[in-house]
């Protein structure tokens, strides 16, 4: 098992980077963070600042100088930071494509010098506007207009999966790519369009939950203990090496039912309202109708199983944003 590495997590102290750090920390293993703070928040890992397994860099996977330094430290390096969000990457697309391309460029080339191994965070975006559900790893993939920058993080990850890969292939550097569909708990913001964060805060403010467009889309939402799980588990096995997997739950739910479900949990007074996606994004905005992955590949590799129900982690999320 994982007893006693050195790990960096880029982007450590984001939402899920922040449960796997305080994981592997648990597990005994000495933990690099480089975060620039620009998502992540220092408060995700302020219980764990003075435990003296724990080293936090404020940086940018973008100082190849600084990433040299600390890939030359560690055993492993799970790949988190990204640019991330709709509403973030609508906003600053060039933000986007510099640090999921060239970020993750970086720590592949610094990871070629030892072959360290490296587990790539990819996205369910990557799946474009696809409509074969359940999406499954191999399947071909149609994006939207280079004109319409709400596919720009689809096409970032898209590339950063080829590059994982070639390297593995021409360079050997043990890698893994991970897709991960809708992850979900504690910690995580709404901040950036994140959509259960968000309708639990407006219900526990009584304040109108606001589902985009009608409502009928479909989404499977997966438990970040789940998730962190899986991840540390799939880093232990070589069968993983030179894999894309997907990564989430399997069981869908429209955004309609989600709101009440949320409003439900929470006992809330809030309406639910409707907003057209025009008057929350840009033209030519697109959303998927359904996006639920093939988790079989996932399942036969490690076992996995998710653990928590939809509900369960509702709650956990409730409880957080309660006592926050």
């Amino acid at each position: 098992m994982n007893n006693n590495k050195k790990i960096l997590i880029t982007g450590g102290a984001g939402f899920i980077g922040s449960h796997l750090t305080e994981k592997l920390i648990e597990q005994g293993n000495e933990i690099f963070i480089i975060d620039n703070l620009s998502t992540g928040r220092l408060e995700n890992i302020k219980h764990l600042q003075d435990n003296k397994k724990l080293h936090f860099v404020k940086g940018s996977v973008l100082d190849e100088k600084l990433m040299a330094e600390l890939i030359a430290q560690v055993d492993e390096i799970y790949h988190l930071a990204a640019a991330v969000g709709v509403k973030h990457i609508l906003e600053k697309p060039l933000d986007c494509l510099l640090v999921n391309l060239n970020g993750t460029e970086i720590v592949l080339r610094q990871a070629e010098k030892r072959k360290v191994k490296v587990l790539i965070a990819s996205s369910s975006e990557v799946y474009g506007k696809g409509d074969k559900v359940p999406f499954k790893e191999q399947d071909d993939r149609v994006y939207g207009s280079v004109y319409n920058n709400r596919w720009i993080y689809a096409f970032s990850k898209g590339v950063d999966e080829f590059l994982g890969l070639a390297y593995y292939k021409e360079k050997n550097v043990p890698v893994i790519v991970v897709r991960f569909f809708n992850v979900i708990g504690p910690r995580q913001v709404g901040r950036y369009g994140m959509v259960v964060p968000n309708f639990v805060k407006q219900a526990l403010k009584s304040e109108p939950i606001t589902v985009y467009g009608n409502g009928n889309q479909t989404r499977s939402f997966a438990d970040v203990d789940d998730i962190i799980r899986a991840i540390i588990k799939l880093m232990d096995t070589k069968q993983a090496e030179g894999q894309v997997i997907n990564l989430g739950a399997d069981k869908e739910i429209s955004i309609n039912n989600l709101a009440k479900k949320v409003k439900e949990l929470t006992k809330s007074s809030s309406k639910i309202t409707h907003i057209p996606y025009n008057q929350a994004y840009p033209d030519g905005f697109e959303d998927l109708r359904r996006r639920v992955p093939d988790i079989s590949n996932v399942r036969r590799m490690i076992g996995y199983e998710p653990k928590f129900s939809l509900e369960e982690t509702i709650k956990k999320i409730i409880k957080y944003q309660q006592q926050a």
